[in-house]
């Protein structure tokens, strides 16, 4: 049996040919199916599924001045006007979740709520797990201390000493901030800020250190027992909004939004409320 072989010049031909149809069939499917994929990622994304729902979950964590109880059991803060106008401006109400701040990225992971808006530092590490808007604030870590403990304390190398105890907020950036300025101290965790500050009153740590201006507060609080070893603070860190990974739509509106409001000067209005007056005290439990 003898088997008939093309000319080298026709399977030229064939292939080229094959080539051509591809491109032809490409040019016509590639269109569409990737309008299709554009589609699915912006029904899936957060900010199409807030609008269709209704409502902005936010999780959070409590501390001064961000998020507060007021004497009616209503939660009052910086974060908390934040979210509200961005709601506001999304045309839909808003759910505040509170969360243990040790744990409030795992629970956004698992779709507990939409966002985070907690003064949440914007750090490499947690880059890895969330993404992050622009920084709509700025903050740092502050230093406050026992006056029986710490007498005599001016600096940071002051309290780097194996027998300081410092107390800090579980999760948060101030136990980074801890490590960093002051390695050779015992650090001491706690899952609630209050806690930590309590520490301090107490007697049982020689420092706690915390996102500004609570520090400060603390000691117009407690003079007897309190005062600022270290004026100011000694880090600056970007705060953002974090949601989960992927969803680049969400992202895109709150940075949009972040930009928006800046430039209105109402994130500035508010900060100086929240941040440099005590008017609300008196409102607070």
């Amino acid at each position: 049996m003898r088997i008939k072989l093309s000319p080298p010049e026709d399977i030229f031909a064939e292939a080229i040919l094959a080539v051509i149809t591809f491109f032809v069939v490409a040019c016509f499917v590639s269109p569409a199916l990737a309008g299709d994929i554009q589609n699915k990622l912006v029904a899936e994304s957060t900010i199409e599924q807030v609008m269709k729902r209704g409502v902005l979950k936010v999780g959070m964590s409590t501390f001064v001045p961000w998020a507060m109880n007021d004497k009616q059991g209503q939660l009052v803060g910086f974060e908390i006007d934040v979210a509200k106008r961005l709601a506001a401006d999304l045309g839909v109400k808003v759910e505040f979740i509170p969360t243990k701040w040790a744990g409030v990225i795992p629970a956004l992971l698992t779709g507990k709520f939409d966002v985070i808006i907690g003064g949440m530092g914007i750090r490499p590490d947690r880059n890895q797990k969330v993404n992050f808007s622009i920084p709509y604030d700025y903050t740092g870590q502050a230093i406050v201390a026992n006056k029986k403990l710490a007498a005599g304390f001016k600096t940071l190398e002051d309290f780097n000493k194996p027998e300081v105890t410092i107390a800090a907020r579980l999760g948060s950036t101030s136990v980074t901030a801890a490590k960093q300025f002051m390695p050779r101290a015992k650090l001491t965790l706690f899952d609630d800020e209050s806690q930590a500050y309590q520490e301090v009153i107490n007697g049982n740590a020689h420092a706690m250190v915390g996102s500004a201006p609570t520090p400060a507060f603390q000691a117009l609080k407690y003079p007897e027992t309190l005062f600022i070893p270290i004026e100011g603070t000694f880090t600056k860190e970007p705060n953002g909004f974090a949601v989960r990974k992927g969803d680049y739509d969400t992202i895109n509106y709150f940075n949009n939004w972040i930009t928006v409001v800046t430039a209105e000067g109402w994130l500035k209005e508010i900060k100086h409320y929240w941040f440099e007056t005590k008017d609300w005290e008196s409102s607070i439990q």
